[in-house]
């Protein structure tokens, strides 16, 4: 299965506008943003979970990350409210549900196969201007950033970039056009193109920044991966 799978091109994705899609394990629907692969896959993906719902245990052979977008994620390791973002990296192993329901955006198989490091962060800084570097290493940065009314948000890109709207609207503008991004809006640029947004009113957004260099080897290891 191949979704937005040309990583040499821009995407943009108004999640708001997809409709569910169940999953193999019932009270579970994804709406895919980008997917190389089948049930197993480099995927980019937000999830909801119905009350009760809860997957099977199971490894993350190509690592997980996640943010809570609405409700509370659990696992037997600990419970993740609305705002939390979590890495869990390759040879991790959870069971995950929800009691009272949740729905979540997800990152499948994009870490490096040594990556041994599980963390959680909380996204603070709500209401002003603020940029919160999540996470950062040779291969990626991932940040929380708020943006004021219209204020202008810049990144001179030359690794390529997502970007995901988590509340708010703006403006994405280029040299030829304006193109309006609203609540879960996802934006996905390729190496070497710059970005500029403009908040139309108050914005928080998840930014992951220099990590397309290392598209092809994940999607390579994917292909690789033990079939037992």
């Amino acid at each position: 299965m191949k979704i937005n799978a040309n990583f040499e091109s821009a995407v943009i994705v108004h999640a708001l506008q997809l409709d569910w899609i169940a999953s193999p394990m019932p009270g579970i629907d994804r709406k895919p943003l980008d997917r190389v692969g089948e049930e197993i896959a480099r995927a980019t993906s937000i999830v909801r979970y119905a009350p009760g719902s809860q997957f099977s245990p199971h490894v993350h052979t190509g690592g997980e990350e996640f943010i809570v977008l609405e409700g509370v994620f659990q696992d037997e390791h600990a419970d993740y409210p609305s705002g939390t973002y979590v890495r869990n990296p390759p040879q991790s192993s959870h069971t995950p549900g929800s009691k009272l329901g949740c729905i979540i955006f997800v990152k499948l198989w994009q870490f490096e196969p040594q990556d041994r490091l599980q963390m959680t962060a909380k996204m603070e800084g709500v209401g002003k201007s603020h940029k919160q570097c999540l996470f950062e290493n040779t291969h990626e940065k991932v940040s929380f950033i708020n943006l004021l009314p219209n204020e202008t948000f810049v990144v001179k890109n030359h690794k390529g970039l997502e970007v995901f709207i988590l509340a708010g609207e703006a403006n994405l503008q280029s040299s030829s056009e304006t193109l309006p991004l609203a609540q879960y809006s996802w934006v996905r640029q390729p190496v070497g193109e710059s970005f500029k947004l403009v908040a139309k009113g108050k914005v928080q957004l998840w930014l992951k920044q220099d990590h397309l260099v290392e598209v092809n080897k994940q999607v390579k290891r994917l292909g690789r991966r033990p079939t037992t």
